[in-house]
């Protein structure tokens, strides 16, 4: 908003206010039983879109770009560190091909909204690229493609807006199936039935809290968990420069070309890959690293501030609606072809669940999802298997971005 009551040059100030909800709404989902059942990041989300709204706090700033372009690939390292590369498959395998149908909802909900839509809806080849992406991946995802098909910046803050609003509205729905009758009754749900056995000898805590225990961690610790993270950021940034320079693209090259240069120039995705492959060859030194979950997830939790800033609700439905039911579809495939997949592979509730909230709002999300809820032994592998969604994510944003284009 122009006439918001903090101007968007106030840096110090805006910075202050994300920081501060941020640790709000951690410090509220670990001290209250209600704000741990719909978790700190919806809390998060839905205090900024309230800021926002309020005219409060603008809905641009320098400072929310420095959070997209700063922040958020510096918490992806971090929030790696602890996973055992070479256990990858055996704690997550289970749950990978669950993950991978739940993808091909969302692929086949976002060609079936675009059919629907393109004719509606400008730009919606780009726009189709950007969400498929995310939803599949996360916001990463959403940021690798918006910069790689050059959306215009008004579609793709209403875009934003109705992702936003439908993240929030899906997220409390996914925080809500657990405690329905209808779902308990088809599902196996063993992990809702151990967390409510635990509950009376829980002494008060939260679920959130008892899991973000007070831990040893060193001024050591934060110097090599920040300063590796930042190793990995450069190298990977500029190995994934050298190849969008070196690999042709454009409006002239070949599919196939286009699709070299928009995966390994992709920084995100050669972040992840070479943050495996340190994982992998150096596994004692990451072991010996405590407390970069904590920094990474609470680097998350600003980013789960800045994307609720920008949902205006007023912006949404006067110039915008149309796309909010763009993003309900794709959204209502994957949940229901993750559902129907998971009755007949005979998969948990909670494993369902956590497949869809990783590939809608990624890995992150769907830990703390796991986190609140007190799924204990699914945080870990919900994280490796939704991190696939980051790699294979642009791949499925950049092949359907490039398809619909033919057709706009």
């Amino acid at each position: 908003m122009e006439n918001s009551l903090i101007k968007p040059d106030d840096l110090i100030t805006l910075w202050g206010i994300i920081v501060i909800v941020a640790a709000m709404s951690i410090v509220l989902e670990q001290k209250y039983s209600w704000a741990g059942k719909i978790s700190g990041a919806i809390i998060a989300l839905v205090s900024a879109i309230i800021l926002s709204n309020t005219g409060i706090i603008p809905t641009a700033s320098p400072v929310y770009d420095a959070v997209w372009s700063f922040i958020i690939p510096l918490a992806i390292p971090l929030l790696l560190f602890h996973v055992n590369f070479k256990k990858i498959w055996q704690e997550s395998g289970r749950m990978l091909l669950i993950f991978l149908i739940s993808s091909i909802g969302t692929i086949a909900g976002t060609i079936i909204s675009f059919f629907l839509l393109k004719d509606y809806i400008p730009f919606l080849d780009r726009i189709g690229a950007m969400m498929s992406a995310s939803y599949v991946g996360g916001g990463v995802n959403f940021a690798a493609m918006t910069a790689k098909f050059e959306a215009p910046e008004d579609m793709v803050s209403a875009a934003i807006v109705a992702d936003n609003l439908m993240m929030a509205t899906f997220f409390v729905i996914l925080m809500a199936i657990p405690t329905l009758g209808f779902f308990r009754s088809r599902f196996p749900h063993p992990h809702v039935q151990q967390v409510e056995k635990e509950s009376e000898t829980a002494g008060g805590k939260t679920n959130a809290e008892s899991f973000w225990k007070r831990q040893d961690i060193s001024l050591k610790d934060i110097a090599l968990s920040i300063g590796t993270a930042f190793f990995l950021v450069i190298i990977s940034f500029k190995i994934a420069g050298f190849f969008a320079e070196l690999i042709p693209s454009g409006d002239g090259v070949s599919f196939g070309w286009n699709l070299l240069n928009g995966l390994f120039g992709d920084n995100y995705l050669i972040l992840t890959t070479l943050t495996f492959l340190a994982l992998a060859f150096f596994p004692r030194y990451f072991d010996s690293i405590n407390g970069s979950q904590e920094i990474g997830t609470f680097l998350i939790y600003l980013f789960f501030v800045v994307i609720g800033i920008p949902a205006s609700i007023p912006l949404i439905i006067q110039n915008a609606p149309l796309l909010l039911i763009f993003v309900a579809i794709i959204v209502t495939f994957n949940l229901l072809l993750s559902l129907t997949a998971g009755k007949l592979f005979k998969y948990d509730l909670e494993e369902i669940l956590l497949v869809t909230n990783a590939n809608i709002g990624g890995p992150t999300t769907a830990a703390a999802m796991a986190i609140a809820k007190g799924w204990k032994e699914l945080i870990g592998p919900i994280l490796v298997v939704g991190t696939i969604g980051y790699i294979i994510g642009n791949y499925i944003g950049t092949t359907l971005g490039l398809w619909f284009g033919t057709m706009m």
